[in-house]
């Protein structure tokens, strides 16, 4: 029996060990605690060795800068080329513009509507008016260099059929005297009657010649017909724009014109008063417009060279 109290005793202390919980839990903190303790020992070990090499890092990255060792500082190489990297920007000139089609193709679409609408700039506006005083200046150097060849082929004439005299000396504005005409005719007569040594003319050359015909009037002595008609016009087809040619010489107009003279009967005026009119510019010219629409309406009839 007391053997059987005893067993029983001791189940129901090792229940009681077994169950109680303050006891159950001293004893799993007891030992994890201890775990817990190794963990940090060995986690500081480990932060306390990382620190140490970082230092040692440092210091050889301090070593190896201009500045000189373990001086945390920057040197005076490295301040100086710090300072000059924050003056570059500020000393940087401005960069010059590519020019107007370039600030205009860079700004937005209203930018660039502004800059059509302005047109072009000064200097296409000077290379547009330089155009017609190159042109002109050509112009006048082919018509300078043509009249003067023609001076020289008169002069060299050897039957004194015209000569020139310059208007001003102006090598743009002629007085022909034109000496012979055809000998029997009556016009050759009437200036031997009347002591007229030639028949005088004026030819002015535009600014086109040799494209272009010159006007030619007669100056003196008055003629009645012959296709001499007011103001001293020339009635001749080969003195307008429609039937001249640039191969037409002054000589060959004038050898034209004396045909011409012949062939219309040309005779020196005698009148009383008449006579001694003399023919004007202004006349000639409404005249000569006047003549040329009417030839164009109705035909022109020139006599040829072989007929005076």
């Amino acid at each position: 029996m007391a053997t059987l109290l005893r067993k029983i005793g001791l189940i129901r202390l090792h229940n009681r060990d077994t169950e109680d919980p303050k006891h159950h839990h001293n004893h799993r903190g007891g030992g994890g605690g201890g775990q817990q303790s190794a963990s940090l020992r060995g986690k500081g070990g480990a932060k306390s060795g990382g620190h140490k090499q970082q230092q040692q890092q440092q210091q050889q990255q301090q070593q190896q800068q201009p500045g000189g060792a373990g001086d945390a500082s920057p040197g005076p190489g490295k301040g100086k080329g710090k300072r000059a990297a924050e003056l570059a920007p500020r000393d940087k000139p401005p960069q010059p513009a590519a020019g107007a089609a370039g600030a205009a193709g860079a700004g937005g679409p209203r930018e660039r509507a502004a800059g059509a609408r302005a047109g072009p700039g000064p200097a296409a506006a000077a290379g547009g008016s330089l155009v017609p005083a190159a042109r002109q200046q050509h112009c006048t150097q082919v018509r300078s260099r043509r009249l003067m060849k023609e001076l020289q082929d008169i002069a060299r004439l050897s039957d004194r059929f015209i000569s020139v005299e310059l208007v001003d000396e102006s090598l743009f504005d002629w007085n022909v005297k034109l000496h012979q005409v055809d000998k029997d005719s009556v016009l050759w007569q009437d200036m031997k009657e009347t002591n007229t040594e030639f028949i005088l003319l004026n030819l002015t050359f535009p600014d086109n010649f040799p494209f272009s015909p010159p006007f030619m009037r007669v100056l003196s002595p008055r003629l009645e017909n012959g296709y001499v008609l007011d103001g001293g016009a020339i009635c001749m087809e080969l003195l307008t724009p429609r039937g001249w040619s640039s191969a037409y010489t002054v000589e060959a107009v004038m050898r034209q014109f004396a045909a011409s003279l012949v062939k219309g009967q040309g005779r020196i005026c005698r009148k009383a008063g008449k006579s001694k009119k003399s023919f004007s510019r202004k006349e000639a010219e409404a005249t000569f417009k006047s003549l040329v629409k009417t030839h164009e309406k109705y035909g022109w009839v020139t006599p040829p060279v072989s007929d005076g």
